[in-house]
C-alpha cells in the first residue's frame, strides 16, 4: 500500500500547529495537542523548529502551572514580525491595499478610488504596483520585507497558474495577472476570487471562526461563491474558483438565464449620468423612496438568488450561509424575497440545518482576506532548517533583480 509523502505530512502537521497557535494563542503545547489531535512528540518537534526559525515566540505565565509540575506553563504565540504580506482587492471602482504582519494585523491600508474596469490590464497592473509600493512605504517597510502579495478580484480565477480567465475588471480573457505582478514587484504574487478571500476572512476574523464548513456569497456588481469544506477552500481543476454568476436559473426560452445577467440588469437600472459607477447605491436609494421599478428589480433578484442558495443548501447542507457585500446584503427589499424563496424551496429534512446571515464588509477587510490567503500558505510552507519554499522563491527573485 502506498504511504503518504513524509515531507507533505510534515507540512500538513506544521500548518495545523501554526493555525492552532494563530486561532488560540497564547496556547500551550498540551492545548495544541488537544486541538490538532497530534501526538505530544510531533507537536514538540514542530514547535521547537518554529521557535528556532522565530516564527513563534514563547511566553511564560507564572500564574498557570502544568499539572503535576512546579514550573510555569510555557505559552506559545505567533511572532508578528516574522513576516509581512500584502493583500489587494480590485473592485470596478476602487483598488484597496492592506499590509499585514504575520498575525494578519493590519499595519496600513490604502484606498484608490478609480474606475479600473475602464482600464487595460497593463494600466491596472501599473496602478496596483504603485499602490502596493506606496502602502508598504507608509507602513515603514521595504519591498524586501514582503514575502508575498495576493490580489482578489471578481470572476473566474485559475489560482495555480495566476491567470484570470474572466472578470468584469478586465476587458480581455485569460490575463496572466499573477505573473505580471510577480515580475513587477519582485516578490511572489498570486490572484484569487474575491469570494474565496472573504470566505477566508470570515473563517479567520468573522462570523465563521468556529466553523469548518460554510458558504459565502458575495453580492456586489457581480456574484461570487466561496465554499469552505472541512476547513479548506473548495476549488475546481487547476485551482479554478467557482463563479456563482454563471449558474443557470431556468431555461432562457422560458425567461430564465444566468444569475450574472440579472445582476448586470439591476446595476444598469441604477446607473445615471449623475452617478456613474454608483448604480447599486442609487438603485437602493430609489427603492427606499418607493420607486416601483427598482423595488420589482430587487425582489426579482432576491428571488433568483434564493433559488441558487436553496440549491446550494440542498447540495452542501452547510451550518451557515453568509451573504456578504457593501450594499445589496443590507437591503430588506432584496433579502426578504431571498429568505422567503430559500424557506420555500429547501427540503424539509434540511429546513433547520442552515443559518442564513448577512454581512456588510468594507474593502479593507476583503484586502485583509487576501493577505490571510498568503499567510495561510506561509503557515504550511517549509521554513528554516526544513525549507523554505515561498521564501526561497522570493530570495531568487530579489537576487535576479
Amino acid at each position: 500500500m502506498k504511504t503518504a509523502d513524509p515531507e507533505l505530512m510534515r507540512a500538513i502537521n506544521r500548518f495545523h500547529v501554526m493555525d492552532a497557535i494563530r486561532r488560540h494563542g497564547p496556547v500551550s503545547r498540551v492545548q495544541i495537542c488537544q486541538v490538532t489531535e497530534l501526538s505530544a512528540t510531533t507537536v514538540s518537534a514542530i514547535t521547537a523548529a518554529l521557535l528556532d526559525d522565530r516564527l513563534i515566540t514563547s511566553l511564560q505565565v507564572g500564574a498557570v502551572r502544568d499539572a503535576g509540575r512546579g514550573r510555569p506553563r510555557v505559552m506559545l504565540q505567533l511572532n508578528p514580525d516574522a513576516a509581512y504580506v500584502v493583500g489587494v482587492r480590485l473592485a470596478p471602482d476602487q483598488i484597496t491595499v492592506a499590509v499585514t504582519n504575520f498575525c494578519a494585523d493590519i499595519l496600513r491600508t490604502l484606498s484608490l478610488p478609480i474606475r479600473i474596469d475602464r482600464q487595460t490590464a497593463a494600466v491596472i497592473a501599473d496602478l496596483v504596483e504603485d499602490g502596493v509600493r506606496r502602502c508598504i512605504e507608509d507602513a515603514n517597510l521595504e519591498m524586501s520585507d514582503i514575502l508575498g502579495v495576493c490580489v482578489g478580484l471578481p470572476g473566474v480565477v485559475e489560482r495555480s497558474a495566476g491567470v484570470c480567465r474572466q472578470s468584469p475588471i478586465f476587458g480581455d480573457r485569460d490575463v496572466p495577472f499573477g505573473a505580471e505582478l510577480t515580475r513587477r514587484l519582485g516578490v511572489p504574487a498570486s490572484i484569487d476570487s474575491d469570494a474565496n478571500l472573504v470566505a477566508l476572512a470570515e473563517h479567520w476574523f468573522g462570523q465563521a471562526r468556529d466553523l469548518s464548513d460554510f458558504l459565502v456569497i458575495s453580492v456586489e456588481r457581480s456574484l461570487g461563491l466561496g465554499i469552505l469544506h472541512n476547513g479548506e477552500l473548495f476549488r475546481g481543476a487547476s485551482g479554478l474558483s467557482p463563479d456563482l454568476g454563471d449558474l443557470m436559473i431556468g431555461s432562457p426560452a422560458n425567461g430564465g438565464g444566468r444569475l450574472a445577467d440579472m445582476a448586470s440588469e439591476i446595476s444598469v437600472l441604477g446607473e445615471t449620468d449623475a452617478a456613474p459607477g454608483r448604480g447599486m447605491a442609487f438603485l437602493l436609494r430609489r427603492a427606499e423612496e418607493g420607486d416601483e421599478a427598482c423595488l420589482a428589480a430587487l425582489a426579482a433578484a432576491g428571488e433568483a438568488l434564493g433559488y441558487a442558495v436553496a440549491n446550494l443548501i440542498t447540495l452542501f447542507a452547510p451550518p451557515k450561509v453568509i451573504i456578504a457585500g457593501r450594499a445589496m446584503a443590507s437591503s430588506e427589499h432584496f433579502m426578504r424575497p431571498l429568505r422567503e424563496t430559500v424557506a420555500a424551496l429547501v427540503p424539509p429534512s434540511l429546513a433547520d440545518v442552515t443559518d442564513l446571515v448577512t454581512r456588510e464588509w468594507d474593502d479593507s477587510i476583503w484586502a485583509r482576506g487576501a493577505a490571510a490567503m498568503t499567510l495561510r500558505e506561509l503557515y504550511g510552507a517549509p521554513w528554516g532548517t526544513t525549507g523554505p519554499a515561498p521564501l526561497r522563491a522570493s530570495i531568487e527573485l530579489r537576487d535576479e533583480a
